[in-house]
């Protein structure tokens, strides 16, 4: 299980808007995709939503199965209207350079490396 914070801290992540008490956040599972319909069905609470999806609706889709954090992915950008909603819905935004499969696999070996160290 990752918080937040090591996710943040570990790897090349950057936080666009964190959500009140982002850094003590667990993880318990990831989700990825675009498909917010697939979404709808797959996630729930304590849960990282990981898509490409830089839009709006990506946000509302975390809002409605009380996702703990929604991270683009491929080096995009959340808008201006997506920050907004994020902090509207208290919902920690974060961005990574990297493809999907490539993000996922770097939290897995993140998830992993820090297991040793416990």
């Amino acid at each position: 299980m990752l918080t937040l914070q090591e996710i943040v801290e570990n790897l090349p992540i950057h936080l666009c808007h964190g959500a009140n008490g982002w850094k003590d956040v667990k993880i318990k599972k990831i989700v990825a995709g675009d498909l917010m319909s697939d979404i709808l069905v797959s996630i729930d609470a304590d849960t990282l939503l990981i898509t490409s999806l830089a839009t709006e609706q990506a946000i509302r889709t975390a809002d409605i199965v009380c996702a703990a954090a929604v991270l683009l992915v491929n080096d995009k950008l959340p808008t201006l209207a997506m920050k907004d909603l994020a902090e509207d819905s208290n919902i920690t935004l974060m961005c990574s350079p990297f493809p999907m499969f490539e993000t996922c696999a770097n939290l897995t070996n993140l998830e992993f490396s820090l297991k040793l160290k416990r």
